[in-house]
């Protein structure tokens, strides 16, 4: 199997936004079928990045030619944002997620003068995202913290055609990957859907008896310090509720530009974190001018490294 591939934080908002695209719902229950759909697809993702890690693929363009990958590399580190739909197969064929629907994304971005150490120290941060990513992220608080597993807890909102916000608990695992590559993993433990958020009668929905904005929501970081910065990488997996068939046609090309756009924005917001950090602690210095993402942008890509259709794992 070959595979291309955390903080938990706004990654989340991509596929809550895609969702509040589709038609408002009425309350969708997550059936077991439907967990068990999603529970396949990710030990099978997670076992093709395991394969990827072994391979020596650590990064998404570690796969590609040679030439391919080194004019993404140089448009990365001229500011560019590579994101990229993704899909698993389970020997050649699809998973099918019987009334769910799974959003499955990746985005490459670099980061000029950094250093491992201080990416993770920005990433790994808890407390703070709740100011990096603000205002899709209200709250954010590190739980617990034993070794290398962390609890934490994010509060989500995100306004479209209704307005939605979210608690959830993640519990993430870093990995030193070698001296100069790392991986977190985070895993959605609970998600449940506010009503009448801030309002006094305000009251969590019973979990998986929502709307099905976002049921699960699983993201892997891959963080490798390289040509004199770090690149990041970040693959989110997240489960909602499917779209009617009648809506299909009209709601998936939005929730893939939405997705798309959110998914270049967490990207930026944290290269741009991580430079301020860096800049508090040696001073100020010029970044080089942000570039346009091809992916989060252009329809017609101008490299094929930077081609924009979805993308099958074998």
């Amino acid at each position: 199997m070959a595979r291309s591939r955390t903080k938990a934080a706004a990654v989340v908002v991509a596929w809550l936004a895609a969702s509040l695209v589709a038609p408002p719902a009425q309350a969708a229950d997550l059936k077991p079928e439907i967990a068990a759909a999603f529970d396949r697809y990710v030990q099978v993702t997670e076992a093709q990045m395991d394969d990827d890690l072994r391979n020596g693929d650590f990064l998404l363009l570690d796969r590609w030619p040679e030439r391919r990958r080194e004019v993404l590399q140089a448009r990365l580190r001229r500011g560019e944002i590579y994101v990229a739909h993704l899909h698993t197969l389970d020997d050649g064929q699809p998973i099918r997620i019987p009334h769910g629907l799974v959003h499955d994304w990746i985005g490459v971005a670099f980061i000029p003068g950094a250093t491992l150490a201080e990416t993770l120290a920005v990433l790994r941060d808890y407390d703070n995202h709740q100011n990096i990513y603000k205002p899709e992220v209200r709250q954010s608080k590190l739980l617990e913290h034993q070794g290398n597993t962390s609890k934490i807890f994010l509060q989500f909102y995100s306004k479209s055609i209704v307005t939605a916000v979210l608690n959830a608990n993640f519990t993430v695992e870093f990995r030193q990957v070698t001296p100069t590559a790392a991986e977190i993993r985070s895993h959605s433990t609970r998600i449940a859907e506010l009503d009448h958020a801030g309002e006094p009668n305000e009251r969590e929905l019973p979990v998986g008896k929502d709307h099905g904005y976002l049921w699960r929501l699983y993201s892997y970081w891959r963080l490798k310090e390289a040509d004199g910065g770090v690149y990041i990488q970040v693959e989110s997996v997240a489960l909602s509720r499917g779209i009617p068939w009648e809506f299909a046609w009209l709601v998936n090309p939005l929730v893939r530009k939405i997705s798309k756009s959110y998914m270049s924005n967490l990207l930026t917001e944290t290269r741009k974190a991580v430079i301020e950090h860096n800049q508090h602690l040696t001073g100020p210095a010029t970044p080089p001018p942000p570039g346009r993402s091809p992916e989060a942008g252009d329809t017609t890509p101008r490299e094929p490294a930077c081609s924009a259709g979805p993308q099958d794992r074998p």
